[in-house]
């Protein structure tokens, strides 16, 4: 089954949309062949303002229906307490609000953007899209990354290179408490360095202190740029470090 198959069989949609790239595609392909969709983003306390002025941006150029639904995921105190399975939570929490909207506006059917390539099995959330019943078309058409990137560049999408993102959250060990400060301060140190030109990194924290994660062509560029990250940040964490663990 292609994606233009998978829209004959489900003509009506509603779509989670973050604007990211496989959601971004997604939302682009249930515009050419579905009969109607509509996208529907989440803000929470886990999104960075960024993401969702690409999301904004990504509806209109697609002249795509967006509908914003605010989400306090802290009200949740099995998502404050970050256990392992953290995401399973908050998908279960975010999922089931997109649901009950969807369902509001019409939809029995909601789509997420879950590609070919991602290990279901080390992703606690997908029980929760399980659970949910939220169908992954990219997953089930057998489109993996690399594909969803290469047909995003076709298509004109402005997504089609962005680096992944997880949502904040990620950055603060599992069983360290969430809370909205600490949220707060990884977003500004995040924002600090997408404005020195970092692309594709993490601030990852423990307690007060940061850890900078980047890919390995950016080394040398942490080394040049070291005491221009350390002044930006040192008011924000205890201590600022670089770890030696690339991103791939």
């Amino acid at each position: 089954m292609d994606l233009k198959e998978f829209f004959e069989k489900y003509p009506e949609v509603a779509i989670a949309f973050s604007g990211g790239v496989d959601s971004s595609y997604l939302l682009y392909a249930a515009k050419q062949y579905a009969k109607r969709c509509t996208a529907y983003y989440v803000k929470s306390d886990f999104q960075p303002e960024f993401e969702y002025r690409d999301a904004k941006k990504l509806a209109e150029e697609l002249k795509a229906d967006m509908c914003v639904i605010n989400v306090d995921v802290l009200d949740s105190e099995d998502v404050r307490r970050n256990p392992e399975n953290r995401c399973y939570y908050c998908k279960q929490l975010i999922f089931s609000t997109i649901k009950e909207k969807a369902a509001s506006d019409g939809y029995t059917v909601l789509l997420d953007g879950t590609n070919a390539s991602d290990d279901v099995n080390d992703r606690p959330g997908m029980k929760a899209l399980q659970e949910l019943e939220v169908k992954s078309p990219l997953r089930e058409c057998g489109l993996t990354k690399d594909v969803v990137r290469k047909l995003s560049k076709e298509a004109g999408l402005f997504t089609w290179d962005k680096p992944a993102y997880a949502c904040l959250a990620t950055r603060i060990p599992a069983n360290e408490p969430i809370d909205r400060k600490k949220l707060e301060r990884i977003e500004k140190a995040e924002d600090y360095l997408f404005s020195m030109g970092f692309t594709d990194f993490r601030v990852r924290t423990v307690n007060e202190h940061a850890r900078l994660e980047v890919t390995e062509n950016q080394w040398m560029k942490v080394a040049e740029k070291k005491e221009e990250i350390y002044n930006g940040l040192k008011g924000m964490f205890k201590t600022v470090s670089l770890s030696l663990s690339t991103r791939k």
